[in-house]
This record gives C-alpha cells, sequence and structure tokens, in this order.
C-alpha cells in the first residue's frame, strides 16, 4: 500500500541527504520520481545536502496546490512513480492535505522530511499536519550532537553566535553561516532552554574569574 511517511529531525541529521539518496535508489531501478522543495539552501529549484549533493527540484510557491500539479503532470504525458517533498516544514497544512490526496487517490508514495520544531521550539504549521496525517513517522538515526556532545534535540538560531529567540519562524540560513549573519545550531535541549551556544559557552570558558582571587 502507498504510504505518506514524515522523515523527521533536527538540522543536520541527514534528511536531505536521505532524501537524495531515495532518489538516487528508486531512479537507478528506472522509476521517475517528483521532487518538491521549499526554501532550499542551495537556491531556487534545488534539493540539496551538506556534503555536497545535489539536484533539481520544483520549487512550490505559496497557495499552489501539489495534487493538481501531480495530476497535470500525468494528464499531459508525464510519469511521476513516487514524490519527495524535502523541506516539509515550510509548506503549508493545506498542501501537506494535498500530498496525503495524492497518496490515497493516486497511488503514489510520498517521502516528506522536515525539521518538527522551529528556533523556539514551536512546531511548524506543516510539520504538526504531517504528525497529524502521515501513515508512519521516522526519526533519523544519524543524531546531530550539541556542542556539550550530548544528542542534540533542538534548533537555534544565532546572531554573532548568539541564541535569538524572537522573530519571523521562517528565515534561511544554515549551521555553517558567518558571524553577523542569520544562522542555525543544534542544541540539546538543557542547553537550548539555557541559550547557550558553541559560541556563548566559550566566552563563559575564557571569562575571567568573578570571585577576589586572595593575594599571597
Amino acid at each position: 500500500m502507498p504510504e505518506l511517511v514524515f522523515f523527521s529531525g533536527t538540522m543536520d541529521c541527514g534528511k536531505s541527504t536521505l532524501a537524495l539518496q531515495i532518489e538516487h535508489n528508486r531512479s537507478a531501478r528506472g522509476l521517475a520520481g517528483m521532487i518538491f522543495t521549499r526554501d532550499d539552501r542551495a537556491g531556487e529549484g534545488k534539493l540539496s545536502s551538506r556534503l555536497g549533493l545535489v539536484t533539481d527540484a520544483v520549487e512550490v510557491e505559496d497557495g499552489q496546490d501539489l495534487y493538481v500539479y501531480l495530476v497535470d503532470h500525468l494528464s499531459q504525458g508525464g510519469r511521476a512513480d513516487y514524490v519527495i517533498a524535502d523541506e516539509a516544514q515550510f509548506l503549508a497544512p493545506e498542501q501537506i492535505d494535498q500530498l496525503a490526496r495524492v497518496v490515497d487517490d493516486l497511488g503514489l508514495d510520498v517521502f516528506a522530511f522536515g525539521i518538527t520544531t522551529d528556533f523556539r521550539s514551536k512546531l511548524f504549521p506543516g510539520s504538526q499536519r504531517l504528525v497529524e496525517l502521515a501513515d508512519r513517522i521516522e526519526v533519523l538515526q544519524v543524531e546531530a550532537l550539541c556542542w556539550c556532545g550530548a544528542r542534540a534535540t533542538h534548533n537555534a538560531r544565532t546572531i554573532d553566535g548568539e541564541m535569538v529567540v524572537e522573530g519571523a519562524q521562517v528565515v534561511v540560513g544554515d549551521v555553517n553561516q558567518s558571524a553577523g549573519e542569520v544562522g542555525y545550531e543544534v542544541l540539546c535541549r538543557r542547553h537550548h532552554r539555557r541559550r547557550m551556544t558553541a559560541a556563548s559557552a566559550r566566552a563563559a570558558a575564557l571569562s575571567p574569574d568573578v570571585l577576589p582571587v586572595p593575594s599571597s
């Protein structure tokens, strides 16, 4: 039976790499996929991983009906044996409903990849709808690590290495941004709650003692 599968995890845990691997494995067997993406780090109409792999994709627009897009594609003689939707957290809830309809009405497997929560630890609307509708949810087993070495469970937005908790939910950035730019860092829950990034931890370690040291 076709399924809507949601592959979830933090940033930097290999979601896009797995999406590209699924595409490679199926295309190598002669299958044709439809790849959707939204706001990929490599630019419009691209699905990319931090390992340097990239392929072309359909850039999803606001208000676009993904079910109608697939039906039109198939009606015009196009082929689609499965669907991949990367950066699915950025899709609108109604677009997730459309992906579920692709599974139910067109009989295609849909593999959706996305972050579950934003930098404030709030569910992305698209991810929330996927949790509600998916036939299966897979938490990626390649664990991203916090700077302390613990398993990273939260995504933090940073500016100049300092964690911020206000701003628009969607601001495109990466985990390897230069200082002064909007960047992201994965943290364990403890350090996300304390707003302690790798940069702030280094600064704290280099700070002079705050208690007076008796002279001998």
